[in-house]
């Protein structure tokens, strides 16, 4: 492989000065069956307080519950809903101790939709059940505020939106960068021409994990309804020691670190590109590495999305990394030049390549402004409340107000899988094989030697070089239609088969 190239040390130092920037100013924030009912519920007035429920609370949902109460003028949490019952009935009473008032526990997703006094639902379950809550919801006359990635597949998320618009539901996608007015501030100056032409923009979720156990045969909590855990997935026996949040590194239920953080950067870099469809054609490459363990989605990935004219690239590390370098001081990316770096060096962020400058966002609320020669020249840093922007668009009835309205949520959600999709398609082959083809493909805006070159060095400080990569297959979509050309064995993964009753609704079903 080749060394460093001059570009990647520039770019690299870009990344660290913006971090660094930035920590010296503000800092970084690193139902019933399933047929459908009329849609109508409770028709809250302007001044009532919004009735909420929560479902999926035993990690990032108990933000969500945090979130709404910060908002306590606005609405109130009226109810919890979690396959686990002990995880469900526990953050009922942590609301009671908080607010005097015990929300009440219902098990069953499917019981809770029943509930006509409910204005809207929150959900943070698993990625697998992201889509039919959603859906339901609506169905059932709530408006919706869904995690990302809002869909595990592509044809639920255009399914969400077509649910959300037959009904004239408000549904608001987890995306909250999309509120953060240094993040709004910053894309609006991209979009302004401040950096020239941008064709290219480069995400990356360098998060270390470690390994989640070896593969075997676990025991299921007592506390948890399987069924309704596992949902619209085959129910299997469990295979990793750990049965909360793992499930990120399984693809029955979950997508890898690409749509668990990766989703975040990925929208943002859908954002600032103006890009409003899925791409050309698409590509990605990698493999899980350093580890054996029950976990199957990569650690180390790259995808590369073609739009034509423009290129989106993204790098996912799940392994130990310095990875950015300023004056020579190996250093990560949220962490400066100083030792001041985040536990284990993760980083996550993007960069914005233009004609005549640079915009690097190093966390979710920030943007930071170079000129051509990497010289400072601004930056973007202020807060925002996606829940805030959500209760907004609830009562305004307009999804205009929203600020990651279901529609940007699918789009940023099925770029991770559809590459995932080119990763799955794929074949191991040797390093040199690899880059072999993938300079054959002559993608535009993109030095794929040079980001190969980042990759395998980073796996050869992790004492994990590969013997073989798995390449994904270059796919070609219909960007309109959402689908693949010419090849059926992609358009198979773009839906899944559904356990019934758990069962997301076909085109024009909903």
């Amino acid at each position: 492989m080749s060394r460093r190239t001059r570009r990647q040390f520039f770019e690299e130092s870009l990344f660290a000065s913006a971090a660094a920037i930035v920590a010296a100013s503000a800092g970084s924030l690193c139902g019933a069956d399933t047929a459908a009912s009329s849609g109508e519920g409770r028709q809250a007035g302007p001044n009532d307080i919004l009735r909420a429920a929560v479902i999926g609370v035993n990690g990032r949902g108990n933000d969500h519950i945090k979130g709404f109460q910060s908002l306590k003028k606005d609405v109130e949490i009226t109810c919890i809903c979690d396959a686990d019952a002990k995880v469900g009935e526990n953050r009922c009473e942590e609301i009671a101790k908080k607010t005097g008032k015990k929300p009440k526990f219902i098990q069953d997703v499917r019981k809770l939709f029943e509930d006509k006094d409910i204005d809207l639902v929150s959900t943070a379950t698993p990625n697998h059940w992201h889509a039919l809550i959603a859906i339901w919801a609506m169905q059932h006359g709530k408006d919706v505020y869904v995690e990302k990635p809002v869909s595990h597949n592509v044809s639920e998320g255009a399914r969400i939106v077509e649910t959300a618009r037959h009904y004239k539901k408000i549904c608001q996608a987890g995306t909250q960068s999309r509120s953060q007015e240094g993040m709004r501030q910053a894309i609006q100056y991209i979009h302004d021409g401040h950096i020239g032409e941008v064709n290219l923009a480069r995400g990356v979720c360098y998060k270390p994990r470690a390994s989640i156990g070896p593969r075997g045969v676990y025991e299921i909590p007592g506390s948890v309804n399987a069924d309704l855990w596992y949902g619209p997935a085959p129910i299997t026996k469990l295979t990793r020691p750990k049965f909360h949040y793992d499930w990120h590194w399984q693809w029955d239920y979950g997508c890898g670190d690409l749509g668990n953080q990766g989703i975040h950067q990925m929208d943002i870099a859908r954002w600032g590109l103006g890009l409003d469809s899925l791409s050309s054609n698409v590509i990605s490459y990698g493999g899980r590495y350093g580890y054996q363990d029950a976990g199957e989605t990569p650690n180390t990935q790259v995808i590369v999305h073609d739009f034509g004219k423009k290129s989106l690239v993204f790098e996912v590390r799940g392994l130990k990394t310095q990875h950015l370098s300023i004056n020579g001081t190996e250093t990560a990316a949220a962490g400066g030049k100083e030792s001041k770096a985040p536990k284990d060096n993760a980083g996550v962020g993007v960069i914005f390549y233009g004609s005549e400058g640079y915009v690097v966002c190093p966390s979710y609320e920030e943007g930071v402004v170079f000129d051509k020669d990497g010289k400072h020249v601004k930056t973007f840093a202020k807060g925002g409340d996606h829940y805030a922007n959500f209760l907004k668009g609830v009562r305004s009835r307009n999804i205009a107000d929203l600020h990651g309205e279901i529609q940007e949520g699918h789009l940023s959600s099925a770029l991770c899988h559809t590459g995932n999709i080119s990763y799955r398609l794929g074949t191991p082959v040797k390093p040199g094989e690899a880059i072999e083809r993938l300079k054959d493909l002559k993608i535009k805006n993109e030095d794929v030697a040079a980001t190969f070159d980042r990759v395998t060095k980073h796996l050869a400080d992790n004492k994990a070089s590969p013997e073989s990569v798995q390449l994904g297959t270059w796919l070609t979509m219909d960007p309109k239609a959402e689908t693949f050309v010419g090849n059926a064995a992609a358009d198979a993964m773009l839906t899944r088969e559904y356990r019934a009753p758990y069962v997301v609704p076909a085109k024009g079903k909903v």
